[in-house]
């Protein structure tokens, strides 16, 4: 008996902009079924949703309510919320194992990872950080799935909130979907097989302009990979950070720079540090006040990185972290303006059709230029 063929029409192609809440209503599995909130045992010294999830390093959490964030982990839809005494509680939407679910989520947030303690250590030798870590509690590094966070920062490039946001939410429509919570749709993220189903002119008709070529090219240089693209991503986690970077650096639109945000947010490189125009400014302020003036090239990127780990030791992508999140305008508002490096101002409109000129950028250059300039 001949096997028959799948016909592609069976693939049905995503939209080309995300459904919105309007449409959303049609599909509500989640929207009018009360579900159980559960303490995850963690405090907000060790977890604020705030400075954690709307802060540039994943774009697939979504702000559903009040102190509340909605998100997939593997295939589990959950929610996070603070409460009043800023303790943290979880609600598990899918219909999924309850500790199975936990597991996931305490990975993905690097629970085994005691924000307090390792603050304590950068505090004892940074009184800057000492006191900044005394407003800015809570913001903690993540520790996404590799392929997730490798696709979300090739749509980050030279780009703004909004439109990574919409690309973002564009390739999570090509997974299973999993529910509905606060008028967003959620979906698992696609796996290397299901993003194959996609082709380089969808996304570009999709708005992705030249970043297209980068996910198809990265997409196909994984499936390459012996014994899969995604677990050559996961045994990344075992290398060292040199490795890691010109490991990371062979893919498509992957220069060493969108290697170091996939390195500290998902590969367990904890003193990977990302190094934009503004990080330059609070490392020429505070640790290399002798550069500044100078202009930020790759050598001096180098240099950047090797005085954040000299300053914080093997978590400074953590203490990193915290010095950007003060800058943001959100932030700024709790803080005492002595605290403040960069003075806000209002960066250059990016253009729809912009060049292509992504590959050699920072992975948050543009995500750190949207946010101080107040548009996030």
């Amino acid at each position: 008996m001949k096997k028959r063929k799948r016909s592609p029409k069976q693939v049905a192609p995503p939209p080309s902009t995300p459904p919105s809440p309007q449409t959303q209503t049609r599909h509500s599995l989640n929207a009018t079924k009360s579900w159980a909130w559960a303490p995850l045992n963690l405090a907000q010294q060790e977890l604020s949703l705030p400075l954690t999830f709307p802060t540039g390093q994943t774009f697939r959490w979504k702000n559903t309510a009040p102190l509340q964030y909605t998100g997939v982990v593997g295939p589990h839809l959950l929610s996070l919320k603070n409460l009043q005494n800023g303790d943290v509680c979880y609600c598990l939407h899918s219909h999924s194992h309850s500790d199975d679910a936990v597991t996931a989520l305490l990975d993905f947030l690097n629970a085994n990872v005691s924000l307090a303690d390792t603050w304590k250590v950068f505090s004892a030798s940074d009184a800057r950080f000492a006191e900044l870590a005394r407003h800015l509690g809570g913001a903690r590094v993540l520790r996404q799935d590799p392929f997730e966070c490798l696709i979300q920062f090739l749509c980050s490039s030279n780009n703004n909130i909004a439109r990574i946001t919409k690309m973002v939410d564009y390739v999570s429509s090509l997974g299973t979907y999993v529910g509905h919570v606060g008028g967003y749709q959620f979906h698992a993220f696609p796996n290397l097989e299901q993003l194959s189903l996609v082709s380089e002119q969808q996304l570009r008709n999709a708005g992705f302009g030249y970043r297209a070529k980068y996910i198809i090219g990265t997409v196909k240089a994984l499936q390459s990979k012996p014994g899969g693209g995604e677990e050559w991503l996961r045994s990344l986690r075992k290398l060292d950070l040199e490795d890691v970077i010109s490991a990371l650096s062979t893919l498509p639109g992957v220069g060493p720079k969108v290697a170091a945000c996939i390195a500290l947010f998902s590969l367990d490189q904890h003193h990977a540090i990302p190094v934009d125009t503004h990080v330059w400014q609070i490392a020429t302020k505070y640790l290399l006040p002798e550069l500044a003036g100078s202009q930020l090239t790759p050598k001096l990127c180098n240099r950047v990185a090797e005085a954040f780990v000299a300053k914080y030791g093997k978590y400074a992508g953590w203490a990193q972290t915290l010095l950007f999140i003060a800058e943001l305008p959100s932030q700024k508002a709790l803080l005492p303006s002595h605290l403040w490096t960069i003075k806000q101002h209002n960066p250059a409109k990016i253009e729809d059709g912009e060049e292509e000129f992504g590959k050699k950028s920072n992975c948050s250059l543009l995500i750190l230029e949207l946010h101080l300039s107040g548009r996030y």
